[in-house]
């Protein structure tokens, strides 16, 4: 019997773990052992057999060498992937896996007499999947899970090809994507029309502080450059994170605390250039082991100037970003403990233009510093598999500068985010599931000509999520509650916007998911969720001029919390040569919060009265995407977003929704290059709200060359771009700059990563 280390990048298929012969006390056990570390005992005689896998499509590995680390024992897999040792002296081993073809491999674990087991190991490729798909524990090859890997995330090739200037610009052509934006700098996705607190964004599964959610000026403090992956996370999981089941969670994976064991030094180095903006990008990072601790850190620098487009340049749309971090993990027996830290600091600018904006656009410069703990334990009881307790803290600040020396904006925002879960199996009707709560202290501070009082928050939650099965159905639910107190430092009866004062809501979501097998390759399934979201400390309490966003901001401390349903139809097919998941939705929200444009002016500031209001609305659409294998070494990819948001007293359109858009590629594949034609469009926007411009649609075109090759022992990964090759003009709805200039013309882009191991 194998008791595994999730953390080792190892999994066992059938998830049959050992019970311990003793009960332990928690706490002792986390003192005892992240203190003193036992050797090995004796096991004379035992036997061990596993089997290779590749993880991209569960074939056997043949020909990997396996040896065990300090010892003279060595074998090879056979042609299907299997090894055995036989007479081992210890319970507790460390194996080392090499293959000229995957990634070298080390694996902890120890071994129980009482039964044998075969270990199955999975491993990644070299050259198919640079950036490692890193397996936890708590992981099953489920049609949920195959469903979100395919169409829900990006990594290795295919990220490195998309990789832009910013989060949002490197996910715009997911399905269902749009870019809300106001330049370069400050874009940020939109999912499905929904935008703002309704689109969590999160690094390693832990909410980013910004306040790139409360107005278009304000960036996400991401860098897309370096993560191993990024993934959106809907459905029932949602609530493990966020009460707002209908937009999702676009969550950055970087593993800064390290989740595995290597065995050697691990590093990469990176260049990023653009010609739209004349930027550049160099980044490094690496990973030492330090038996048994994991050291990791990395560090980027971008710069980039004014953005060009066909009607001219963009002026004061410049950008510097400087981004470092580093982290180190504890491994003992039973889990892990893990810190790290992270510094992100952004200048960059927004353009003028508008009536009572700035003359020369405003400057913004912010700021991230975010300190994490994260820790495992391995419980492997009967019904309980791991316990999980992380700890954050994050300083932002924002400044929005006028002039040189002139501030007229400035936010600073202290948050502590806790987050405990507990892993199960077995229990009731549930096969594998989480329950966890996690809970969130955040100070708002403001200064300059912004008018909203200083406020604190208090956010506690619990939450619920399970997977089970019944025949031929798989399901999935999800639960959480919510309790939020909005408290302003000063409480302002007869304010001119209303009743300031502290505010407390208790509000719950829930979510359920269920998918039926058509045959051995198609599946259709449905989502049926309850979602809810509290107003943000902006949108109760905000008084006063925002020149970044070209807006005279007022809030409404009466909001109540939005609330409404959510419903999804879905069909996942996937044969040898096609691929495509069509989702189509119907989303009723009551309380929909919203900044409305008032047709008024303030003329004070010569700014237009953005007054934030709630109403009943709709949103319905669907998303499509497909990948079809044509001809040999050929493949057709395309995706196709449509949303179409009303009010539903008036039928009138909502404001910020996209049209129709889309992409279709083909890709010539030879292997260690790749060669693909683009085109992106989209559809023109006439159902605009009473004061928003229409938008034309367009037809741009894009070319790709990817190449990846082994020299010396590292490997190399080219990708070259040439975007809107022939220098179109188009505009992006969702930008409050369009009518100034178009979006970027023709622009060459080069992406360079190296990766090596000493």
């Amino acid at each position: 019997m194998i008791h595994l280390s999730p953390r080792k990048g190892i999994l066992s298929k059938s998830m049959r773990h050992l019970s311990f012969r003793k009960p332990f006390y928690f706490f002792y056990a986390i003192f005892f052992l992240m203190f003193f570390r036992p050797g090995d005992i004796s096991g004379e005689g035992l036997t061990l057999t596993g089997r290779l896998l590749d993880i991209s499509d569960d074939t056997p590995v043949q020909g990997a060498v396996i040896s065990i680390v300090n010892c003279g024992k060595y074998t090879t897999s056979d042609f299907l992937g299997k090894f055995h040792f036989t007479e081992l002296d210890s319970v507790h081993l460390s194996l080392k896996i090499t293959h000229i073809a995957y990634k070298e491999n080390v694996v902890h674990f120890f071994i129980d007499r009482t039964e044998d087991k075969i270990l199955n190991i999975f491993l990644t490729p070299k050259v198919l999947e640079i950036n490692p798909v890193i397996v936890s524990g708590f992981h099953s090859h489920s049609v949920f899970e195959e469903i979100a890997e395919k169409s829900s995330s990006m990594k290795g090739k295919e990220l490195e090809k998309n990789l832009s200037f910013s989060l949002a610009s490197t996910l715009k052509n997911e399905a269902g994507f749009a870019i809300r934006s106001m330049g370069p700098a400050p874009a940020r996705p939109v999912i499905r029309g929904l935008s703002g607190d309704r689109v969590m964004m999160a690094e390693d599964g832990t909410k980013t502080t910004d306040l790139s959610a409360t107005s278009p000026d304000h960036a996400v403090s991401i860098d897309p450059f370096s993560p191993e992956r990024i993934e959106v996370i809907r459905g029932p999981r949602v609530l493990t994170k966020t009460s707002t089941t209908i937009g999702g969670v676009v969550n950055v994976v970087r593993h800064e605390i390290p989740f595995e064991m290597r065995d050697k030094f691990y590093g990469t180095t990176g260049l990023y250039g653009e010609s739209a903006n004349s930027g550049f990008l160099y980044s490094a990072g690496g990973e030492l082991p330090v038996y048994p601790f994991m050291l990791k850190g990395e560090f980027s620098r971008r710069v980039s100037g004014d953005m060009n487009s066909p009607g001219g340049v963009l002026e004061n749309t410049q950008s510097k970003n400087t981004n470092y971090s580093f982290g180190s993990t504890f491994f003992f027996h039973e889990g892990l403990a893990g810190v790290s830290y992270r510094d992100y600091s952004l200048d960059y600018g927004i353009p003028g233009g508008f009536v009572g904006a700035h003359p020369n656009g405003v400057n913004i410069s912010m700021y991230r510093n975010q300190f994490n703990f994260r820790s495992q334990f391995d419980i492997v009881q009967e019904y309980i598999e791991k316990i999980q307790l992380d700890y954050s803290y994050a300083l932002y600040r924002h400044k929005e500068f006028e002039a040189a020396d002139l501030i007229g904006a400035e936010f600073k925002v202290g948050s502590h985010m806790i987050n405990g879960s507990l892993h199960f199996k077995d229990i009731a009707y549930a096969e594998k599931g989480i329950i966890g709560f996690s809970s969130e202290v955040k100070k708002f501070e403001m200064g300059g000509f912004v008018f909203t009082p200083q406020s604190d928050l208090l956010n506690l939650s619990v939450f619920s999520f399970q997977t089970f099965s019944a025949g031929d159905f798989n399901f999935e639910s999800g639960f959480r509650i919510n309790f939020d107190r909005i408290k302003p430092e000063i409480s302002i009866p007869d304010s001119k916007i209303g009743n300031i004062r502290e505010r407390k809501f208790t509000t719950w979501s829930a979510s359920f998911s269920a998918l039926y097998p058509l045959s051995n390759r198609v599946f259709a399934g449905v989502n049926i969720s309850r979602s809810s979201r509290v107003p943000t400390i902006e949108e109760l309490y905000s008084q006063g001029p925002h020149l970044a966003a070209y807006s005279y901001e007022t809030g409404n401390p009466d909001l109540s919390s939005e609330n409404g349903y959510g419903s999804e139809f879905f069909i996942f097919h996937r044969f040898k040569s096609l691929y495509f998941n069509l989702n189509l939705f119907y989303n009723y929200l009551n309380s929909y919060i919203i900044p409305v444009n008032t047709g008024t002016i303030n003329y004070q500031t010569f700014l237009p009265i953005f007054a934030t209001r709630e109403t009943n609305v709709t949103l319905t659409g669907f998303d499509f995407e497909m990948e079809y294998d044509f001809m040999p070494d050929f493949q057709l990819k395309t995706t196709i977003g449509y949303t179409s948001g009303k009010y539903r007293a008036t039928g009138k359109p909502l404001p910020q929704i996209p049209p129709l858009k889309g992409m279709s590629e083909i890709i010539l594949d030879l292997g260690k290059i790749s060669i693909s034609a683009q085109a992106e469009w989209a559809l023109e926007q006439t159902r605009v709200d009473e004061f928003e411009q229409p938008t034309a649609g367009y037809f741009i075109n894009n070319l790709f060359v990817q190449g990846s090759f082994v020299k010396g022992g590292y490997i190399h990964n080219i990708s070259v771009a040439a975007l809107n090759i022939f220098n179109k003009t188009y505009r992006n709805h969702l930008s409050r700059i369009k009518s100034i200039l178009p979006e970027p013309g023709f622009s060459a882009r080069a992406t360079y990563k190296l990766f090596f191991e000493i």
